[in-house]
């Protein structure tokens, strides 16, 4: 979902909310608040960054899983003495999976001082923020928003200067799997995409390009559309050009069915698609056996046996109740460290000076991998292909950009 915001009609929500703060601001027992500039750089002693998640609402998993990483990120960093000196202090907000909610939210956290912003975890809710905080000079780093026109305005293909993300974008993913197909030895492939949806379409029209352009050959391409749950005639058609590999980017809802009467339809061939796979309910639908052979690219596994990821998925077990961590969760913790880094860098809570660093990251080490910031705020670092056996995820191969 997209959003058009008027500069003017954002300054004015944002200087209405900061004068109904400061009308009411005021410590304990009559105590003056600690004094805060009006751009938000710390000068209490503590660090605020807000947390603009999806904690309800229809994405309220993503949400709450980013949320956790994230304190633990904070909670991490605040037991080794905090950063330049100065505790964390993360101040959460619930958008209720709503785009307009997460816009008011951002100008509300604006007022209270914050340095930084993570969150949302949606594109359209990201998308909702950018320009908020972009009036205001404060950076959003996006956790999980992979949409590529939250970091470059599709209009004028200019970089946003306060908008960065700690996940890939779209197109990588269709990228990787197109290159993990290749990879594999397979030399045709057929595309069954939502043509109802920006993420789809971009996952396929990348996944084409580097197919083709590695020497395979697309053998059909076909489309459904949101909310769609019969695909037994298309699967037919598909099935009649015999392709060695079939990809289907989209999101759970609509790909764990068409797994499943794929399989029941006798399209044995293995099946690939994107992170919108990653869901309980995937296997919950489509079931484990007609899963096998299914993979999905994503942005970590809590399988990998790198150090880092291995010490991320024992104290985040540790801290909830032996939960093991999704790719939400760790791009939590992830986009938390990075803010934490750049304010090291630039050795100031302010929010420019974070936001310069930020647009300079380097070799920065992830539980999600080492990443630097390109020129369009976007992370240059590996991905995973994650594979279905049996009904549990297991990490099949890294792969580096």
């Amino acid at each position: 979902m997209k959003k058009n915001f008027r500069r003017k009609a954002i300054a004015l929500l944002i200087t209405a909310l900061m004068l109904g703060s400061l009308t009411g601001c005021g410590g304990d027992k009559g105590t003056p608040a600690p004094a805060e500039n009006t751009q938000g750089e710390a000068t209490s002693g503590t660090i605020k960054i807000g947390l603009n998640m999806e904690l309800s609402g229809d994405v309220a998993s993503y949400g709450s899983n980013c949320k956790n990483g994230a304190m633990l990120a904070i909670n991490d960093l605040n037991a080794a003495g905090g950063v330049l000196g100065m505790q964390i202090e993360p101040i959460e907000k619930d958008n209720k999976s709503d785009a307009a909610e997460a816009a008011t939210l951002s100008a509300a956290l604006i007022s209270e001082g914050i340095v930084a912003q993570v969150g949302p975890l949606t594109s359209g809710c990201v998308n909702a923020c950018v320009p908020v905080l972009s009036e205001a000079g404060i950076p959003l780093i996006a956790p999980a928003g992979t949409a590529a026109n939250i970091t470059v305005d599709p209009d004028t293909n200019e970089t946003r200067p306060y908008a960065f993300r700690v996940c890939f974008i779209d197109p990588f993913q269709g990228t990787l799997m197109a290159q993990f197909a290749l990879d594999s030895g397979y030399t045709t492939a057929a595309i069954y995409k939502d043509t109802s949806s920006d993420y789809s379409q971009g996952l396929a029209e990348h996944f084409a390009a580097t197919f083709e352009a590695g020497g395979g050959t697309i053998v059909a391409e076909e489309g459904f559309t949101t909310g769609d749950r019969d695909f037994r005639a298309t699967l037919n058609k598909i099935k009649a050009t015999n392709p060695e590999f079939l990809y289907v980017p989209g999101y759970y809802q609509e790909v764990a069915p068409l797994i499943k009467q794929a399989r029941e339809a006798g399209l044995t061939m293995p099946m690939g698609g994107g992170d919108g796979w990653d869901s309980p309910d995937t296997l919950a639908v489509a079931g484990a056996e007609a899963l096998n052979n299914c993979f999905f690219t994503n942005h970590y596994s809590s399988e990998d046996t790198n150090e880092k990821v291995v010490a991320f998925v024992t104290a985040y077990k540790a801290a909830y109740s032996d939960k093991t961590p999704d790719a939400f969760a760790a791009l939590g913790y992830d986009a938390i460290m990075a803010v934490a880094k750049a304010i090291e860098t630039a050795g100031a809570a302010d929010p420019q000076a974070i936001t310069d660093a930020l647009a300079g990251l380097t070799g920065f080490e992830g539980v999600t991998g080492t990443m630097t910031m390109d020129e369009q705020h976007n992370p240059i670092k590996a991905g995973v292909i994650i594979e279905y056996k049996d009904g549990a995820q297991v990490m099949n191969t890294r792969i580096e950009p």
